[in-house]
């Protein structure tokens, strides 16, 4: 469920019209609804309701700090992988005992960043990491909590890119290793080894590969116990799917996905982070755009945009789709038309959809992409210098720019000329 919906033949971002947003700040722009972001994240709150729990929110699928603050002062954790990561969850009023940070590759600089203003824990990738966790926590005088992250060797049936489960993925440390790794932790002076991590990757839409997962946690657990190790904390990723086409069947529900997990994991007694980005923040978000021409071309009409791949990469990226609607709401009964979905990007990757059925647009129309509060803003660019597009968050009648467009002089300003030129 979200909170765009038609009213008297206008798509609205709860009690907005998008058209009123988009005379105030251009195209394109994303937009965001407060009142899904905090229902989705309820939704996964209320699933883990009667064990001892922590939902961090992966902040990767979506990173502005008005974001983060509306999530945090719901409860919510945060999950971050680099060391702006962190410093924003900071800057957005994150407390370090609610941050957990993740990542295959954590530099010296951004672990003594976290272990200096503080952190839940470290979702230690690698033995390597290990060791250097447990230098800079001596060094700083801490001692350093961390999750060990096991690769369980689970095939998440999602896409190739953002599947982190498997064996030949450069994720976690292969769990058939993880006595020998617990115990080399154990070891370490400078490290408190309370708990275990896993994530087996992102867009899940079944269950069954989660209890394959969380099946071999539990085993682990209770080994890791008998070999005097004090487990106390699972951190089992995020991952869950969301429909990004209305006509697919929906992927399991957070409630579904809750039960699995108390089933799985609820006798060990052990506190549970979840860590769920795209469920939260992905349909709470679209983007939206303006028709600039209509072009006919051989066989095919074509809607060209003044959105690009550099604003909405994903389906350049990964194939994915979007359900692209006009923001002024199609007459009933009215006939739809095939168009190839464009952005002006000099790349014939620039391609949003092919022959994709729509009513009949003119230029100067808006469209909204669906399903696009994750992985859309915080993966743009400013390729063929086009400007970051603004972000914008609404709350009940109100609305607000979070990230403004930054002109072209600011971007161009940006260079530095060399003296010798």
């Amino acid at each position: 469920m979200d909170h765009f919906l038609y009213r008297d033949g206008a798509l609205y971002a709860e009690d907005v019209p998008i058209s009123e947003i988009a005379a105030a700040v251009g195209t394109p722009f994303y937009v965001y609804s407060t009142a899904t972001l905090l229902r989705h994240f309820q939704l996964f709150d209320d699933a883990l309701s009667g064990t001892d729990h922590l939902v961090c929110y992966a902040m990767k699928a979506a990173s502005n700090q008005a974001i983060l603050k509306t999530l945090a002062q719901a409860g919510a954790g945060m999950d971050v992988v680099s060391g702006g990561e962190y410093l924003r969850a900071k800057a957005a009023g994150v407390p370090g005992d609610k941050i957990v940070f993740s990542g295959v590759g954590k530099t010296a600089d951004e672990i003594r960043t976290a272990l200096t203003g503080g952190i839940r824990q470290f979702n230690v990738e690698s033995e390597p990491e290990m060791e250097v966790i447990n230098a800079i926590a001596l060094e700083l005088g801490v001692v350093a909590p961390i999750t060990v992250r096991v690769n369980p060797d689970v095939d998440a049936k999602t896409h190739a890119k953002i599947a982190t489960g498997k064996s030949e993925n450069k994720f976690g440390i292969p769990i058939a290793r993880a006595s020998e790794v617990y115990a080399r932790a154990a070891s370490l002076p400078g490290l408190d080894v309370i708990g275990i991590d896993v994530h087996i990757g992102s867009q899940l839409t079944e269950l069954e590969p989660f209890e394959m997962a969380y099946t071999k946690v539990a085993e682990l657990t209770e080994q890791l116990r008998a070999e005097g190790h004090n487990i106390r904390r699972l951190d089992l990723g995020g991952g869950l799917g969301i429909p990004y086409t209305r006509a697919n069947d929906a992927p399991p529900l957070p409630v579904e996905y809750g039960a699995l997990i108390k089933k799985t994991l609820g006798h060990l007694g052990c506190e549970i982070e979840i860590e769920p980005g795209r469920l939260i923040a992905g349909n709470a978000g679209l983007m939206v755009s303006k028709v600039i021409y209509v072009k006919s071309g051989e066989g095919r009409d074509f809607l060209i945009l003044d959105g690009a791949m550099n604003d909405l990469i994903r389906p350049a990226m990964y194939e994915a789709h979007h359900d692209i609607v006009a923001v002024k709401e199609p007459v009933p009964g009215v006939e739809q038309q095939p168009y190839d979905i464009v952005g002006p990007v000099c790349e014939s990757g620039d391609t949003f959809a092919k022959e994709r059925n729509m009513p009949p647009l003119e230029s100067g129309d808006l469209v909204a992409f669906r399903s696009a509060g994750a992985y859309g803003a915080v993966m743009s660019s400013e390729y063929n210098t086009r400007p970051l597009i603004p972000e914008v968050l609404v709350h009940g009648d109100q609305f607000a720019v979070i990230r403004e467009r930054p002109s072209f002089d600011e971007i161009i300003n940006r260079d530095t000329i060399p003296t010798w030129l």
